[in-house]
C-alpha cells in the first residue's frame, strides 16, 4: 500500500515537471505534424493500436505524437498493398524497422522516442505510471501468446501493476527483443517491482532515449 502511494505521488510531481520541460519540444512537434501532414497532431483515438490494455485489463487510450498518415492502421490491415508489410508485421513481434507508412520527420521523433511525450499526461490521468509493463495492445497479446505458448502466465502478472512509459526492457534491450524474453521481464518487475528499481530505470532512461538503439 506503502509502495502504491509513494509510486503515485512520483507519477503525479514527475509527469507534471516533464510536461512543463518537454512542453517547448512538444509545441514544435505539434506545429511540424500540422504542416506537413493531413489530420490531427495525436494519433487518432479511432486508431486501434492506440487502445492499450492497463492494470486488471482495462483499456485506455494511450497518447501518442502521429508520425504516420490517418488511418495508418487501416491501411496495414485493409489495403491490399500493405498485404506483405502486415504479414511481416505479425512476423516481426508487433515491431516494423522499415515502414514505408512512417513520415519523414515520424521516424525522427520516433528514434528519439519524442512520438511517446504526450504519455507524460496518461502518467498524470492515472492511466500509467513512469515506469511498468509495455502497454500492449489486445491483437498484439493475443497473436502473441499464440506464437509463445506458456507466455500465459507473465502476460496475467503485468497486469497486476500499470503500464509504464518505460521499463526494465526498454532501458536493456528495448525492440530489439522478441514478446518471451520482453513479457518474462515485464513479469519479473511486476513480481519484483521496489522504488529502487523504478528510480535506477528512471535514471538509465535518457542514455536509451538519446542513443535511439532499437526504437521504431
Amino acid at each position: 500500500m506503502l509502495y502504491d502511494i509513494v509510486k503515485r505521488t512520483i507519477d503525479i510531481v514527475l509527469s507534471i515537471i516533464l510536461i512543463i520541460v518537454f512542453f517547448p519540444i512538444m509545441l514544435v512537434t505539434s506545429i511540424v505534424i500540422k504542416v506537413t501532414s493531413p489530420g490531427p497532431v495525436l494519433v487518432e483515438k479511432t486508431n486501434s493500436h492506440m487502445k492499450r490494455i492497463g492494470k486488471g485489463g482495462k483499456v485506455f487510450r494511450l497518447f501518442k505524437f502521429r508520425s504516420m498518415p490517418v488511418n495508418a492502421d487501416y491501411l496495414l490491415t485493409k489495403d491490399p498493398r500493405f498485404k506483405k508489410l502486415y504479414n511481416e508485421y505479425k512476423r516481426s513481434s508487433f515491431k516494423l524497422h522499415e515502414d514505408p507508412r512512417v513520415t519523414k520527420f515520424g521516424k525522427f521523433i520516433r528514434k528519439y522516442s519524442i512520438d511517446e511525450t504526450p504519455q507524460f499526461f496518461n502518467v498524470l490521468r492515472g492511466d500509467m505510471s513512469m515506469v511498468g509493463p509495455r502497454p500492449y495492445h489486445a491483437d498484439e497479446l493475443t497473436e502473441q501468446q499464440k506464437r509463445y505458448p506458456g507466455t500465459e502466465i507473465y502476460v496475467k502478472e503485468t497486469q497486476t501493476v500499470k503500464p509504464g512509459i518505460t521499463g526494465f526492457w526498454q532501458v536493456t534491450g528495448r525492440s530489439n527483443i522478441n514478446f518471451d524474453k520482453r513479457i518474462e521481464m515485464d513479469a519479473d518487475y511486476a513480481k519484483k517491482k521496489s522504488l529502487l528499481m523504478d528510480i535506477m530505470i528512471i535514471l538509465k532512461t535518457p542514455i536509451a532515449m538519446i542513443s535511439g538503439v532499437g526504437a521504431v
